[in-house]
């Protein structure tokens, strides 16, 4: 699909206020479409918020504001605003705001997944894509093996195997409803407008330009010439996934 395959197009953005869904709602406004953003809180700092002219996009979108465990709410929004496109970001992707939280997450993750596709099938006659942002941890502890798309979800961790659920639901909607939906299983974005000051990327850049040694990224201190700031080993990650790495061999296929 191209820019020009959205225009005109009604499309429903879950998570407008996050990283991917900040830069995405910009790109189909830009695009000619009319979008629709689900938010949860007002994030002052966040992209979606911004009033500069090449963003703006309060006021460019219709704002629902909500929770994605809501299905009526959902529902409602999908059957109002006659939407076409479904573009489901609002998932909690944090690591280690998974772990002390199992519920929430399962409940955002999960319960949100299957509200976005029970009330797609609803409004069939209008639904022509549906598209969830998943994450590569539905794949598991691989023990370093590449994996592809053909791999078993084998989640273990609250984060986890609360992707390897949402894909697995995914698969139920299109194998017996045929519902339009496709997967996406991401690994770690960065980029402009990333508020999660926690990962490796943003963290690391705010602790070097305040002066304060940052927490084990070696490799972006060489990135931004710092290699005389030590950085702060704290050992405390738990539930990660140790190491992964993804068989590119379609994507050398595909994309050359």
């Amino acid at each position: 699909m191209t820019t020009a395959t959205f225009k005109g197009s009604k499309v429903f953005v879950t998570g407008g206020t996050g990283l991917l869904g900040s830069h995405l709602t910009r790109q189909l406004v830009n695009s000619g479409a009319e979008v629709v953003a689900l938010v949860r809180d007002s994030v002052p700092r966040s992209l979606f918020s911004s009033t500069a002219p090449d963003w703006d996009l309060q006021r460019k979108v219709v704002t629902v504001r909500g929770q994605i465990e809501d299905f009526a709410l959902i529902e409602r929004t999908i059957n109002e605003y006659e939407i076409d496109t479904v573009f489901h970001l609002a998932p909690q992707t944090i690591v280690g705001t998974a772990n002390p939280s199992p519920l929430a997450t399962f409940r955002a993750n999960i319960e949100g997944t299957w509200n976005v596709l029970e009330a797609c099938p609803l409004h069939s006659a209008r639904i022509k894509r549906v598209l969830i942002a998943s994450s590569d941890k539905a794949y598991g502890n691989l023990h370093g093996d590449a994996y592809d798309e053909t791999f078993p979800l084998r989640g273990e961790h609250p984060y986890d195997v609360s992707k390897s659920c949402t894909d697995l639901i995914a698969r139920t909607y299109f194998v017996t409803y045929r519902l339009p939906v496709a997967v996406t299983r991401c690994g770690n974005f960065f980029g402009p407008g990333d508020l999660n000051l926690n990962t490796i990327i943003p963290g690391s850049i705010r602790d070097v330009l305040e002066g304060r040694p940052p927490v084990i990224r070696d490799r972006v201190l060489q990135a931004m010439g710092r290699t005389n700031q030590a950085p702060v080993i704290l050992n405390q990650a738990s539930n990660e996934i140790p190491v992964q790495c993804l068989d590119s061999t379609k994507a050398k296929t595909v994309l050359q």
